[in-house]
C-alpha cells in the first residue's frame, strides 16, 4: 500500500468512525469499533475491518454486519461531502477477530499464570 492511500485509508477511517458515532441511529450497530481501512490504488474500493465488544449471543454479530452493510451508501454519500477526493470508494465492511483472538489468548496466560508452579 503506498502512502496516499494509507493516509486516504487512515482519514476514512477517522470519519466513518465519527458518522458512526454522531449521525449512524440503527439500532442493529451496537458498539463498533474501526480497526483499520485498506483501499485499492485507483479507490475503486475500501474495506473496512471492525469489531464489536458484544454480549455472549453471537446474535449481535450478525445484526451489526447488516447494519453496516445497509449504512454503507449513506456513509459513502456523506464521505463525498467531507473529503476532497475526486473519487470516493466503495465501502465493504469486514468483521476483524483478531480483537476477540487476542482477549482470549490473554485470558489463557493468566491462566497459565495462576495455574502455574508456586
Amino acid at each position: 500500500m503506498s502512502r496516499r492511500t494509507e493516509r486516504i485509508g487512515e482519514q476514512i477511517r477517522a470519519e466513518l468512525a465519527r458518522l458512526l458515532h454522531e449521525q449512524i441511529t440503527d439500532p442493529r450497530i451496537g458498539f463498533v469499533t474501526l480497526t483499520r481501512v485498506d483501499v485499492a490504488p485507483d479507490l475503486s474500493n475500501a474495506r473496512i475491518y471492525w469489531s464489536e465488544v458484544r454480549s455472549e449471543d453471537g446474535d449481535d454479530l450478525s445484526s451489526s454486519e447488516a447494519g453496516l452493510a445497509s449504512a454503507a451508501g449513506f456513509l459513502r454519500y456523506r464521505l463525498a461531502q467531507i473529503l476532497a477526493l475526486k473519487r470516493i470508494p466503495e465501502l465493504r465492511f469486514r468483521y476483524d477477530a483478531s480483537l476477540t483472538r487476542g482477549e482470549a489468548t490473554l485470558l489463557l496466560l493468566r491462566e497459565l499464570r495462576d495455574d502455574g508452579p508456586k
